[in-house]
């Protein structure tokens, strides 16, 4: 029974690696946008930066030394530290200076705050300590990571818009939370469970926002699409009866003329 349960845990595992990977390379289609327009805009550089904290400690924690049989952890977090570090470079380079300073400050915040945890995991705690210290320090910026859309998310309230929220973005977090809970139950990982448990509830209320405002929005561009013909008519018609006045005028005073002479 043991070995079917690895075997299952093991699959879900690939299954996670891929929609994690997946997940982060959607952005991608955001950074075409941004680099096209050489602007932000309303995009936000925080989950990026969390994303990235997140990807450092998450593959600190799936090391042997720290976990055992957790390696996949390790090898997807470390692709999605790179990938994400390469997102917070490019949204940086085209950042206005405010914000910019604010992303610097953010960015080396994170670094010396996975400093300080690798550290204090390698010289203060071992065993079990470790696992338990290192475990909650990737579990706690996990959520703070998945939460980090939750800027997203009131926007798209308040402007009844998903512009800024892509579908796919919150589709494959929901993909691959969903894988990562599954292989943690199996591996009664209460640190992978709960982070990925947290993301996978909040990626299924951005869906849930995205097929509520979605509809609008296109109602929206139909509503203005009609309104702008309407006007367009109107002012045609406007046109029209203005150039048949000018006309009734003008034969009007040539009757006149032709009378008077007559």
């Amino acid at each position: 029974m043991g070995g079917h349960v690895h075997t299952v845990q093991f699959v879900c595992g690939i299954l996670g690696n891929a929609a994690t990977l997946f997940l982060f390379l959607v952005p991608t289609f955001t950074f075409k946008r941004i680099i096209k327009n050489k602007s932000t805009e309303k995009f936000s550089g925080i989950p990026y930066i969390m994303t990235f904290l997140n990807c450092l400690l998450s593959a600190w924690y799936g090391l042997p030394f720290i976990t055992s049989n957790n390696i996949l952890i390790t090898t997807i977090n470390g692709a999605g530290a790179a990938i994400e570090l390469i997102y917070v470079i490019i949204f940086f380079l085209y950042a206005p200076n405010k914000q910019k300073v604010k992303i610097l400050a953010m960015f080396v915040l994170v670094v010396l705050a996975f400093a300080a945890a690798t550290a204090i995991s390698v010289v203060a705690f071992h065993g079990k300590n470790r696992k338990l210290f290192c475990g909650t320090a990737a579990t706690l910026f996990s959520i703070v990571m998945y939460e980090s859309p939750m800027s997203i998310i009131r926007l798209v309230i308040r402007t009844k818009s998903v512009e800024y929220m892509p579908f796919f973005l919150s589709f494959a977090v929901v993909v691959s939370c969903s894988c990562w809970f599954i292989y943690a139950m199996l591996g009664m990982d209460p640190f992978i469970g709960t982070s990925t448990g947290v993301g996978l509830a909040l990626g299924i209320v951005q869906l849930i926002l995205y097929f509520i405002y979605c509809d609008k929005k296109v109602l929206n561009k139909k509503t203005c699409t009609h309104e702008s013909l309407q006007m367009g008519n109107d002012h045609v018609d406007n046109v029209k009866s203005f150039n048949d006045e000018k006309q009734s005028s003008f034969h009007d005073k040539q009757y006149a003329d032709v009378h008077e002479q007559v």
